[in-house]
């Protein structure tokens, strides 16, 4: 799989991307991504990309001839399944999207930044507006991440026991049940004495009832669909 941010700030996504899974991953060749300065992509000597908005109003927007030059350059070079744009208007990211985001071999994600990007881009070049929740950032780059890092994961061969990608929670609409390691006991507090038993059947039932349980107590809006 092939990711390509395109951004005005890479120096942001340096870090994300660069360690645990998303590392192991890149480093195995599962994927590859790269981060695309806007700036490179800037029509006049000051490397501008932003400017003000037609109509006047507070703050800056995303000029639409670098953001322009710079998918045309990556379009030229192979074929993307979808051209992702971070913003608060997007559909909301979750669990179903990042699986059937994983299946796919090109993406670029546009990171928006300011007041967002020229509308023209939006209605002609972007295939999908993906947020990350109801609230607002400084810019798209940690969306950014977020969405590599959950689509990533997902991607056989990125974690070394991939039933535990399968077993995270919202995979199946409900939370993970709780976890539990070493030592046994600790200061009286005990774990639950069916994991402890080595009888497998007995205790995948107590993890579904109590997913279900953590569900409907802290995410009942998962269960919506509960008859």
């Amino acid at each position: 799989m092939r990711i390509d941010i395109i951004t005005v700030l890479p120096e942001l996504l340096q870090s994300p991307l660069s360690h645990s899974i998303i590392k192991r991953a890149r480093e195995k060749g599962i994927v590859e991504i790269n981060v695309i300065n806007l700036r490179d992509y800037a029509t006049d000597k000051y490397k501008s990309v932003d400017d003000y908005a037609y109509g006047g109003g507070a703050g800056m927007v995303m000029m639409i001839e670098p953001v322009y030059r710079a998918l045309e350059a990556l379009k030229k070079e192979r074929q993307y399944d979808e051209i992702i744009y971070t913003s608060p208007d997007g559909i909301r990211f979750d669990q179903k999207l990042a699986n059937k985001l994983s299946l796919l071999n090109n993406i670029i994600i546009l990171a928006g930044h300011y007041k967002g990007v020229d509308q023209r881009i939006r209605d002609n070049l972007i295939t999908m507006e993906i947020s990350i929740g109801d609230y607002v950032l400084s810019g798209g780059e940690l969306p950014a991440a977020v969405i590599t890092d959950a689509v990533v994961r997902l991607l056989p061969g990125a974690i070394s026991d991939e039933q535990s990608a399968l077993t995270d929670s919202f995979q199946d609409d409900l939370l993970a049940p709780p976890v539990y390691t070493r030592p046994a006991e600790f200061l009286g507090w005990k774990v639950p004495e069916i994991l402890l038993s080595g009888n497998t059947p007995e205790i995948e039932k107590w993890r579904l009832e109590q997913s279900i349980e953590r569900t409907r107590r802290l995410r009942p809006d998962l269960l919506k669909d509960e008859k």
